[in-house]
Parts: C-alpha cells; structure tokens; sequence
C-alpha cells in the first residue's frame, strides 16, 4: 500500500514535468506576440520577473536570507544562470542566428547535464537503458526542431551563445541540486527571481529603459504578459524546482525534449504553423525515448 502511494506521487511529478514544458512551450508563443508589440526581449524579461518575484514576495515573506552565505552566493549563482544571463544570452543568440540552430543547441541541455551530473553525483547516473532513451529522445528532438526543413548554416556568434545559454542552465541545475535539501522551492524561486532582476536591470536600464506601456492596453497582449509572469515564470520555477527534487535533476531534465514539441503543436494551434510528418515522427522518436529513459521494471 505504502510502496503504491509513493509510485502515485512519483507519477504525478513526471505529469507535472510535462506540464511544465507545456507552458514553457507555449512562453515562446507568448514571448513572440510581445516582440510584435514593441517589446525588446531585456524588458520582456525583466518585467515577467518583476511580476513574479513580486507576488512570490506577497505569498512568502517571513525569510530574506538563507543558512549562510555559501547558500547565498549559490542562490545569486542559480538567479544569474537560470534568470538574466540565460535569457539576455538566448534573446542575443537569436538575433545572430538561425532559430532552429538555437533551439537545438538549447536542447542539447539533458545530454549534457546527464554527462556531466553523471560526473559528480553517483545517484544521478543513468543505466544503458536509460542512457539509450535519452539519446533517442535527442534524436526525436532534433526531427521535431527542423520540422522538414533540413537546411542548417553555421552562425559562430549566434551559435556560441546559444551555448552559453545551455552550459548557464546547466550550471542552474547543478547548483541548485544541493540547495533543494534544506530550502522550501517558494523561498529557493524567490531568490533566483531577485537575483536574476538585481543582475539584469543594469542592462535593462542601460539599453532599453523606454518600455511601449501602451501595448498592455490590447487584451491579448496583457494576455499573454500575464500568463509569461505568473505562469510561465512563477509557477513553473516554483514546480521545476519540485520535479527536480522528486525525481532526480537528470530525469526530469530529460522531459525539456519534449519543449519544441509542445512549442510547434502551440504554434500550430495559435499560428497555423505547418506540422510535417517528419515532427510527428520525430514525436514518436521522443515518447519512445521517454518511455525508455523513465520506465523501471518491477522485481
């Protein structure tokens, strides 16, 4: 009885990693719509921040500070790599090169992270079986990012920093990992939205400071703020935090695969963008893989 009520709860944050790559899926939806209405990707980012941060403050203000100040520079460690620099250096990326070159090296994330948290954490290391997922999962991933279009130019710049976001989610996951122990994630999501506003308004202020605040004027466009600030970013960071916690940094890393996926079937929904039958077998490919990487057989 106790061993399936705690096979229910695990199940239920894998459900809930999806959920979250859903609505993370959707946030370049929602982002897309924002630069359309004048917004630069710096204030887009700090204002969901803002927004979040501030609420989170509301819900959760009885501590400022964690144990000590190891914990702190690591909690300014995760605000920088999964708050301003990830998201200036991703936003940069795309003004260099090619979108699909981005989102491929972006998700190149759980390999590495299976790499190198295999590494440095023995309980983070995965079987054959699920080593085998993974890079089936990857492939999957790369068929659903190129969609039928098989055309891929080197842009050094742009590619360079797409790296650099994924290597700054990376270092997010690992530094994170140790925190998760000892710290609520309401307190640990709070932080990383601080610190990650506290490093990124230097920019923001420095070159571009002018925020169009008329577009929130159109429903859709306060829509779509709305939902990045207190969706995409509250509550998924609050409940990433959880998945990681609750089924190891490395599965649930794992489940960002299946972003793009979310991301065109979202597109596809609100843009009448085209699904070529390359991405739904490359959607095959990646729920194969899953199944592989997270199914565990039974004594």
């Amino acid at each position: 009885m106790i061993n399936a009520l705690k096979n229910t709860r695990l199940m239920l944050w894998h459900v809930v990693a999806l959920l979250v790559m859903a609505m993370w899926g959707g946030s370049f939806i929602s982002t897309k719509i924002l630069l359309h209405a004048g917004f630069l990707p710096t204030q887009i980012f700090i204002l969901r921040f803002a927004l979040a941060y501030v609420v989170l403050l509301v819900c959760d203000h009885k501590r400022f500070l964690s144990d000590s100040l190891w914990d702190e520079l690591r909690l300014l460690v995760c605000g920088i790599t999964a708050g301003s620099m990830y998201f200036i250096v991703e936003n940069k990326a795309l003004e260099y090169s090619f979108a699909s070159n981005v989102a491929l090296i972006i998700c190149m994330n759980p390999l590495l992270l299976m790499i190198i948290a295999g590494i440095f954490y023995k309980s983070e290391r995965l079987n054959r079986r699920q080593i085998l997922g993974s890079v089936v999962t990857f492939l999957g991933m790369i068929l659903v990012v190129l969609n039928g279009r098989f055309i891929l130019k080197l842009s050094p710049v742009g590619d360079l920093l797409a790296l650099w976001a994924a290597i700054s989610w990376i270092v997010y996951s690992l530094a994170v990992r140790p925190l998760m122990a000892r710290y609520p994630s309401f307190f640990i999501t709070r932080k990383i939205f601080f610190y990650g506003l506290v490093t990124g308004l230097p920019i923001f202020f420095a070159f571009s400071p002018n925020v169009p605040w008329s577009a929130f004027l159109d429903p859709v466009v306060l829509g779509n703020y709305l939902f990045l600030a207190l969706m995409a970013s509250l509550l998924c960071y609050v409940l990433w935090n959880k998945v990681m916690r609750s089924i190891g940094t490395v599965l649930a890393s794992n489940y960002g695969y299946t972003n793009p996926l979310f991301t065109i079937i979202i597109a596809a929904i609100v843009l009448h963008e085209r699904i070529t039958a390359v991405a739904i077998f490359g959607t095959v490919l990646i729920l194969l893989g899953m199944f592989l990487a997270e199914y565990k057989k039974k004594n």
